[in-house]
């Protein structure tokens, strides 16, 4: 079996990828995972834990292949409101019960869940379930925080990170 076992600096031999591993976003978060590549080949994931991999990413296999990570879409919930205030009434209620949100411009993402959905509702926001992928913001403490945009890829999730 393939060992994953490293990601590339961001942007380090971009379009060299020889191979792609599609994963939703509650995979992406795990350093120890048994995964298959879009060409059905078995691999084991064995990255440092903490690791929060984002579309985009390049990892480095045992093998020295490069393999691209792509944000697999995923039952989501896209929140729109009616004010900016509104949008950030719904963020902090979302916040308070940390749940993984992706923030963009005019709209929140979060994963599908009917509870949320009711509470959003309630709350005065226009809910739309879709499908798409899914890139969270990484937290306050995440190195590199900051605004993102759909493309973007900040760091893991609360510790520094070590990349090649």
């Amino acid at each position: 079996m393939l060992e994953i076992t490293t990601r590339l600096e961001k942007g380090a031999q971009a379009g060299a990828a020889a191979g792609q591993l599609r994963l939703p976003f509650d995979a992406r978060r795990k350093s120890r995972l048994r995964a298959r590549l879009a060409s059905g080949e078995e691999v084991a994931l064995l990255l440092p834990r903490g690791e929060l991999l984002r579309g985009g990413d390049l990892l480095r296999a045992s093998d020295g292949r490069v393999i691209e990570v792509v944000a697999e879409p995923e039952a989501l919930l896209h929140v729109t409101c009616g004010s900016p205030a509104g949008l950030a009434r719904a963020a902090y209620h979302l916040g308070n019960r940390h749940v993984p949100v992706q923030v963009g411009e005019g709209y929140l993402r979060l994963g599908a869940d009917h509870v949320l959905q009711a509470m959003l509702k309630g709350l005065g926001a226009t809910v739309t379930p879709i499908q798409a992928p899914f890139e969270p913001e990484a937290g306050a403490y995440a190195e590199g925080h900051a605004h993102h945009d759909e493309h973007s890829h900040p760091g893991r999730i609360h510790e520094h990170q070590h990349r090649e």
